[in-house]
């Protein structure tokens, strides 16, 4: 039984390095997703921008075929000038002629503000397509230093759960199942080492006779407080 306390030991530090390097994994595998966040946020704001180019795109577009209908209106008035015969009827078309060439006034006013928006939001488009392969290439360096650690905890995780399984192996089925279970049950601590009348699992006094019991290292004792098993370290070689 003994052998088993010790081996029980060795497992549970594998078990808890196991369980460190998963959780260093797992934030290392984070780092990389929030990097990948901050790619794909860069790559949507460009796109927010390009479809709010494309309407105002559209706008300007607009803008363009009602004044050029209404300089073509004003053309076909002047025109009809010269025919008409009655002074009311010239009155009326000179008025038309003033509220279009008013209208077209205005159209041309507002062409040229939505050509202004239009450049200036084709810079900053241009500007964050620069920042973008920019911030690309420097998260992808990052992305790569990162792939490294965890490329290497990977390996130390395949050497330790090697030795895991060899440590394992050479318990009973009965031992290593009531292992799993405190383990599962304690917050990942099955074991705990006895020492000056306590449990250091749960700083809890172990009756004297269980002392008495581990010294003598016959038989599994499991702590009465916290029902971890219990080991006597300075005992072993």
């Amino acid at each position: 039984m003994q052998k088993n306390l010790q081996v029980l030991d060795e497992l549970q530090e594998i078990d808890l390095r196991l369980d460190g390097i998963a959780g260093d994994r797992d934030s290392l595998i984070a780092e990389m997703t929030v990097l990948d966040q901050q790619i794909a946020a860069a790559r949507q704001d460009i796109l927010a921008k390009e479809e709010e180019l494309s309407s105002l795109d559209a706008e300007k577009q607009g803008f363009e075929e009602t004044l050029a209908a209404e300089s073509e209106n004003i053309v076909r008035s002047e025109a009809r000038l010269k025919e008409i015969k009655t002074q009311k009827e010239y009155l009326a078309v000179s008025k038309e002629i003033t509220a279009a060439r008013k209208m077209k006034g205005e159209l041309e006013e507002q062409l040229l503000q939505k050509i202004g928006q239009l450049e200036e939001l084709k810079a900053e488009v241009a500007d964050q397509r620069g920042n973008l392969a920019q911030l690309e290439g420097n998260i992808a360096a990052q992305k790569a230093e990162v792939q490294g650690k965890v490329d290497a905890l990977d390996h130390g995780l395949a050497e330790d759960r090697l030795a895991r399984d060899q440590k394992a192996a050479s318990l009973p089925a009965a031992v290593l199942k009531r292992y799993g279970t405190l383990r599962s049950n304690r917050r990942g601590l099955a074991v705990a080492e006895a020492r000056d009348g306590s449990c250091l699992g749960c700083n809890m006094n172990i009756p004297p006779q269980l002392f008495n019991t581990l010294y003598r290292g016959t038989e599994l004792i499991t702590c009465p407080h916290c029902q971890r098993m219990l080991i006597l370290k300075q005992q072993q070689g």
